[in-house]
């Protein structure tokens, strides 16, 4: 049973950064792909980011084109999620999974973190 921990939310000011970490525990990390999603108050819950499992591929939604960076750490069992230039558009539960076959969709994630809430203040 895979377990994933989510640290390095908080309150940001706009146009500030934030950098995410989720650490892994009980499987094989570099045998799934990471993704981050989030959720806003009111809203679904949306992809973010992905990163294949040896690092090689990502992808972004167009929100965090330019602003964010998905990368992770094999030996660490630990995906990042850099993000910059922050907006309010940002506040959000931000989420981190572990698919064994997934990309973009949460239905694709087999392993979810509890999530840490990111709070931008304009």
């Amino acid at each position: 049973q895979v377990q994933l921990v989510e640290s390095g939310g908080g309150l940001v000011q706009a146009g500030g950064s934030l950098r995410l970490a989720c650490s892994s525990s009980g499987g094989t990390f570099g045998s799934y792909t990471m993704g981050w999603f989030r959720q806003a108050p009111g809203k679904e819950r949306e992809f973010v980011a992905v990163i294949s499992r040896n690092g090689g591929g990502t992808f972004y939604a167009d929100s965090g084109k330019g602003r964010f960076t998905i990368s992770r750490d094999n030996p660490k069992n630990t995906v990042y999620l850099q993000m910059n230039d922050l907006t309010s558009e940002d506040t959000a539960v931000y989420y981190c999974a572990a698919g064994r076959v997934a990309w973009t969709l949460s239905s694709q994630y087999d392993y979810w973190g509890q999530g840490t809430q990111v709070t931008v203040s304009s």
